[in-house]
């Protein structure tokens, strides 16, 4: 009986360290050189990169600028003032020149879904033909109106979000990294997601949007290899729509989910609330864009799945703008709004993202600030 007694010990003993060293294995992703989520399953994660050693600037910090003399008009893309993302983010610069460069006069007016390109014309012709100065139009759709309204109006200042109008020297290009900040995303995706397997969801087929999708793909491939991507765009170009239908927006998610997807980045402007909502119905992850959208009032009800969002800081552009000509400075503004400026980044509201996943987000973030790591703007497929 003790022989046998002797024997069970043994056994046990030898299972508690078979026990132990499959562990052991397992938080090591089985090799000694990388890592795995402390969730069940999981990527197995890349090395960590160095820690930062802080080489981001803000490009909005300065001395005090009087711009109470300026009018300044605001013409929005489709979706307007609400649109829970891009268009939203261009307010909070408008209201943050009100409030601290003392602008008192604004008009803002918005573009409706494929409306003819002279419905543009004249919404720019009457913001400046009222004595608006500066104006904005936010969004690359403006592009072909400004070619001809701004040298109808070579005294005004214009501003493009995220385009280029070569021959009018009235207007100043706003323009970005999405790419780089959408890096940072996949990354997100890749430490936060229990499937290994993510999805992207872009509003249209675009090479705008596909600066986004190139980024979070080679983010999350540099963060866990192996990992899975969904992606899916909701209209081809041209149709411009897939930026205002949460409907579509939740019936791509919904696919995504349904394929194993468990976190889920969205650049599709309000589109992006259906993906949201899906996510929340599926009780997986979301990653917002543009804003800080877990902070937006439009997407309350789905907040607690929002665990990060790329900021693509229009609002620093849209304000760093207006001080330029409140200055007569329009010299010192960044050519991109990229990481070095904070021009994009992303968003750390509701802690989900801790102090452990913050470190790696900097080491990349570092990486790419000083040209160890090189985006791509273009998707793979």
């Amino acid at each position: 009986m003790r022989r046998r007694m002797r024997g069970i010990a043994v056994a046990a003993i030898a299972l508690t360290s078979v026990l132990s060293m499959a562990a052991c294995a397992k938080d090591n992703g089985g090799t000694g050189t990388g890592s795995t989520n402390n969730a069940s399953g999981g990527c197995k994660l890349a090395d960590k990169p160095a820690a930062s050693t802080g080489t981001s600037s803000s490009s909005s910090a300065g001395d005090k600028v009087d711009g109470s003399a300026l009018k300044v008009g605001l013409a929005y893309d489709i979706g307007g003032r609400g649109d829970a993302s891009f268009n939203d983010s261009a307010a909070a610069g408008l209201d943050k020149a009100k409030s601290e460069l003392g602008i008192k006069e604004v008009k803002e007016l918005t573009a409706a879904p494929n409306e003819a390109e002279d419905a543009k014309q004249t919404r720019l012709r009457q913001l400046a033909s009222e004595g608006y100065n500066p104006i904005v139009g936010v969004g690359f759709a403006y592009a072909e109106s400004l070619k001809v309204v701004a040298p109808e109006f070579p005294n005004v200042k214009f501003a493009i979000v995220d385009g280029v109008v070569d021959g009018a020297p009235n207007v100043t290009p706003l323009v970005f990294a999405e790419e780089q900040g959408s890096f940072l995303a996949g990354v997100i995706a890749a430490y936060q997601s229990k499937t290994c397997h993510v999805g992207f969801v872009g509003g249209v087929k675009i090479p705008l949007i596909g600066k986004f999708d190139a980024g979070f793909e080679q983010g999350a491939k540099t963060a866990a290899p192996d990992i899975k991507i969904e992606k899916k765009y909701l209209t081809p170009a041209g149709d411009f729509t897939g930026f205002q239908d949460p409907t579509k927006g939740q019936e791509a998610a919904k696919g995504q989910i349904e394929a194993g997807a468990d976190v889920l980045y969205h650049a599709a402007g309000a589109s992006g609330k259906g993906v949201f909502s899906a996510a929340k119905s599926a009780n997986v992850k979301a990653i917002g864009v543009d804003s800080d959208q877990y902070n937006q009032a439009t997407v309350a009800e789905s907040k607690d799945v929002i665990i990060s969002s790329m900021l693509k800081r229009v609002d620093v552009a849209v304000y760093d703008f207006v001080k330029a000509v409140a200055k007569n400075d329009l010299a010192s503004l960044p050519k991109v709004f990229d990481l070095k400026v904070d021009g994009v980044g992303y968003a750390t509201s509701g802690g989900k993202i801790d102090n452990d996943l913050k470190a790696v987000l900097e080491g990349y973030k570092a990486q790419i600030i000083e040209g160890k790591i090189k985006v791509s703007d273009k998707p793979t497929s």
